[in-house]
């Protein structure tokens, strides 16, 4: 195992650290961009440096307890930085305009919609949990390197995935409404919470780790997973705004009454 940790955190500094240049490079370009979503998209990043590196990896080497802190980081609390960052409107803004209209075009096509849709990004990240700890996924990737490093950007993404289309600022194609999403944020907590009180009583899971490592992951998988979809929600609601078109009828009928 020692072997993939150590390439996992030789490599992932300097790909991190790209990430930062280049939003960083973009944002002091951009005119008027928040202080607050470059902030947040470098705590984003600081989480995954964190999973990756130092004291957590070195613990999730040898203590399954440590490998689900890192799923937490990696899956669940640092997408929701990054995706709070606004990295796609930050580039949009930056490109020029028929870089721009190109690259929203290409967010128009079916492939992008298929993609986009809430219930795919849940079968993405929250399925891709399930085979990782139900099937014999997780022997593999304890003692094989390319099967490890895939696993963290499986979650990575997919956790992107999903807090984009439920939360995020970017624009995505056709997105569902605030209780459509909140839906599906709901079968997303209720299946964290199934496969966690498996995994506590060793139910349905393939994990060759020891009985109160596994415990002890699952009580953070649970707890931990409420957290970070708390404030999964709590950005929803935070960024939600009604529809132009709703505003305008809202509009029309206070001025109404008013007069």
């Amino acid at each position: 195992m020692t072997a993939h940790h150590d390439h996992a955190g030789a490599v992932a500094p300097v790909l991190l650290l790209l990430a930062l240049a280049g939003y960083l490079t973009l944002a002091v370009r951009a005119a008027s961009w928040k202080g607050w979503r470059t902030a947040v998209f470098a705590a984003g990043l600081a989480l995954v440096a964190a999973a990756l590196m130092g004291p957590i990896a070195a613990w999730a080497a040898t203590d399954f307890r440590g490998h689900m802190v890192q799923h937490l980081l990696i899956g669940m609390l640092a997408p929701l930085g990054l995706v709070l960052g606004a990295p796609m409107t930050l580039l949009l803004r930056s490109l020029p305009a028929a870089r721009a209209r190109r690259l929203t075009g290409l967010l128009r096509r079916r492939a992008a919609h298929a993609v986009a849709n809430p219930v795919t990004a849940l079968v993405l990240s929250t399925g891709g949990m399930i085979v990782l700890y139900c099937t014999p996924l997780y022997r593999l990737a304890t003692v094989s390197g390319w099967p490890h490093a895939a696993v963290h950007a499986h979650f990575l993404l997919s956790g992107c995935l999903f807090a984009w289309v439920i939360a995020g600022p970017d624009p995505a194609p056709r997105r569902p409404s605030v209780v459509a999403r909140l839906v599906v944020l709901g079968v997303a907590i209720a299946a964290h919470s199934g496969l966690s009180q498996l995994m506590y009583a060793g139910l349905a899971v393939d994990l060759p780790v020891p009985e109160d490592q596994r415990r002890g992951a699952a009580e953070i998988m649970y707890y931990g997973g409420d957290l970070a979809e708390l404030l999964l929600a709590l950005a929803l609601v935070a960024t939600w705004r009604p529809h132009p078109a709703a505003r305008r009828r809202v509009t029309g009928a206070t001025a109404g009454h008013s007069a």
